[in-house]
């Protein structure tokens, strides 16, 4: 296959210098290995995404000197996508409706029963109320609910995944996922149960997930080697599992060091000091924006 990474920004803000370091370093990857640059825009969240910061993220990439092959995929434009694999989800009986809010999930993550919360990629792990409310029903006789959000049943799913795969392992050893840099990650039912908790893979205002979406468009875009900072590092646990529940093939991925502040606090869309327009509109050349990021 034909050596492919990608760049994925959602359109909610300015790119801004870790944005930089992680395209250009996609980029360069693909240049050097006579492979394909891609661009996708990801605006699933169409109550924050602005046409105004998707005009400046063509802009700045092509500042940058970046190119790339047209016409440019939207998430947005690929919602019966992601409602195919919902309801193949659905109908093997792996997602189930939650009705709990973000106050809900902390107060029962924080019972006394419970203990302290605890984190995972997504925030607070998920307590599992509806899926216990759920137990015992067979959701799949039933039509894919649309106005509520659907989990995925995480421990249900790498059991079909990965049987009674022995603790102590990682997804290398058992062949799916040829990650640089990976060192250990859980993968039995139970280690991703009280590691990650059953996330969410629709939600009502979108009808879809970045987990589910993420996942289908890379493989739509044939995808080899996904290019993404260290703090997507757990999150590719879920995005794998994904790919082995569809079917669908598990590109390389390469967790790249994070472009940080003089605080050495991570870069967000909110520094807007470092944003790529800025340092345009102050003279930097894109041979300024290389240094800055070390490349």
């Amino acid at each position: 296959m034909t050596f492919t990474t990608r760049f994925a920004p959602s359109p909610t803000g300015p790119l801004h210098l870790g944005h930089a370091y992680s395209a250009l370093l996609a980029y360069d990857m693909a240049v050097s290995e006579g492979g394909d640059f891609l661009l996708r825009i990801e605006d699933i969240d169409q109550s924050r995404s602005r046409a105004h910061w998707e005009d400046q993220i063509y802009s700045d990439l092509k500042w940058l000197g970046l190119t790339w092959p047209e016409p440019v995929i939207h998430q947005s434009e690929r919602q019966s996508i992601y409602d195919q694999a919902l309801d193949d989800l659905w109908s093997r009986g792996l997602l189930y409706p939650c009705s709990c809010n973000r106050k809900d999930i902390a107060a029962a993550a924080s019972a006394p029963q419970e203990g302290a919360p605890l984190l995972g990629p997504d925030g607070i792990i998920y307590p599992g109320t509806c899926r216990v409310r759920w137990q015992g029903t067979d959701l799949s006789r039933r039509a894919r609910p649309k106005d509520q959000p659907l989990r995925l049943n995480i421990a249900k799913a790498a059991q079909l995944v990965f049987g009674d795969a022995k603790p102590g392992g990682s997804f290398q050893e058992l062949g799916l996922c040829p990650m640089k840099e990976s060192g250990h990650i859980a993968f039995t039912p139970d280690e991703l149960q009280t590691t990650i908790g059953d996330f969410v893979l629709s939600r009502r205002d979108m009808g879809t997930s970045y987990h589910l979406s993420v996942v289908l468009d890379d493989a739509a875009q044939k995808i080899t080697h996904v290019v993404r900072g260290q703090d997507l590092f757990e999150v590719t646990r879920i995005h794998v599992l994904l790919q082995a529940l569809l079917d669908l093939p598990t590109p390389a991925y390469f967790h790249h060091r994070l472009i940080r502040d003089d605080a050495g606090k991570r870069l967000a869309k909110r520094d807007d000091a470092r944003a790529i327009a800025k340092y345009r509109a102050e003279g930097a050349s894109p041979q300024d924006i290389r240094a800055m990021v070390g490349l």
